[in-house]
């Protein structure tokens, strides 16, 4: 049995990721799902998370906001609604959308999206947590 399947991560916007892996960890909606050659098919909406992957014995890092996976035996796609690798990240940005999202749930107006401002601040918090992975 092959002990790589492939790894295909798109968003609307482009192909961030296309390679033979031996393992993958997806943040699925209802919690990390650990993925190896030969897993049983599945299809499972995505959350906010960390998206990692191995390649030969290294280990790979992306920011993800939503999507949906398939898992077939060979071949795992993701269908991303915003992915971005670990050097990718603007740390700038990330921090100061950290910050507005913090500023916001602190201290809510009466028109305030309390949903949207939660779903921000984790998007900005796994986007800082996948950056500080860079190597």
């Amino acid at each position: 049995m092959d002990q790589t399947f492939r790894l295909r991560i798109v968003t609307p916007y482009r192909e961030v990721v296309t390679e033979d892996v031996g393992e993958a960890q997806v943040p699925g909606k209802a919690g990390y799902l650990g993925i190896l050659p030969g897993h049983a098919p599945l299809i499972s909406e995505l959350k906010v998370g960390e998206i990692t992957y191995r390649r030969g014995g290294e280990a790979q890092y992306l920011a993800v906001s939503g999507g949906f996976l398939e898992v077939l035996p060979d071949q795992v796609t993701i269908l991303a609604t915003t992915a971005e690798k670990a050097e990718e990240i603007n740390v700038d940005r990330a921090r100061a959308a950290k910050d507005r999202a913090e500023k916001r749930l602190g201290s809510p107006a009466a028109d305030t999206d309390i949903k949207r401002a939660t779903v921000a601040l984790e998007r900005a918090l796994i986007r800082l947590q996948v950056s500080a992975r860079r190597r």
